[in-house]
């Protein structure tokens, strides 16, 4: 698998579409990350997942599965090695990361909807006690 394996089977997913994060591209559902190539010259894809999806990942294929180093990697985001990956393990993470996103976005496949006009200028009156 390759970075072009990535990003078709990411696009392939309900709802994702392709941007871009400081220079490297992403992949969105809801207008939320799931995953990105921000490694890709490295030879990875990145993964948006909890630690226990990071842990089963890394236990069930170590070769393929490397938590990211730092911060990152210790809320869950982890590389996979895409020259490692089949496409069905490819194809398995990508989609467990983007469910994962549906998941915390609350409303499948749809963007989250800023707060209503009246709902933000009425926080920014509040005064603290």
């Amino acid at each position: 698998m390759d970075a072009q394996d990535f990003r078709r089977i990411a696009l392939s997913l309900p709802g994702a579409e392709e941007s871009s994060h400081m220079g490297a591209p992403d992949f969105r559902v809801g207008g939320r990350i799931f995953a990105t190539l921000a490694s890709q010259r490295q030879g990875y894809g990145n993964l948006m997942l909890t630690l226990e999806q990071q842990a089963a990942f890394v236990e069930d294929a170590p070769d393929v599965f490397v938590p990211i180093a730092g911060g990152w990697g210790r809320m869950g985001a982890t590389h996979i090695r895409l020259a490692a990956a089949n496409e069905d393990v490819l194809a398995g993470a990508l989609r467990t990361a983007w469910k994962l996103r549906l998941e915390k976005n609350g409303k499948p496949g749809r963007k989250k909807q800023a707060a209503p006009e009246s709902t933000r200028a009425a926080k920014k009156t509040r005064r603290k006690p």
